[in-house]
């Protein structure tokens, strides 16, 4: 529905401009992508997409247990998490609490 390439959002459909948390979600993306330096974000992003889909053999459960899209996905609708956020956040989602396995 979203998808975020630094400095700029692209959504599938105009009226998701009105998804606040799909926004969230995003903007969150793009502060993650600033603490990487642009750059190593992707090749990390992409790095541990395959790391997880080696581990799932699964497409959908690769792309929901990479650390910024756990990170992303458990602070969507948490409109004030961008401020109280931790430099490197998303480290923490590497492992541990708010795993998402299959269901």
């Amino acid at each position: 529905m979203g998808m975020t390439i630094f400095p700029f959002v692209f959504l599938k459909h105009e009226q998701l401009r009105e998804d606040k948390v799909l926004i969230n979600h995003e903007k969150l993306h793009l502060r993650q992508q600033i603490e990487l330096l642009i750059i190593p974000f992707y090749l990390f992003y992409g790095i541990e997409f395959f790391w997880r889909l080696a581990q799932y053999k699964n497409w959908h459960f690769a792309y929901r247990n990479i650390s910024f899209e756990r990170e992303a996905y458990a602070n969507e609708k948490d409109s004030g998490y961008l401020v109280k956020r931790s430099f490197w956040a998303f480290l923490g989602y590497l492992r541990g609490n708010g795993f998402q396995t299959r269901k």
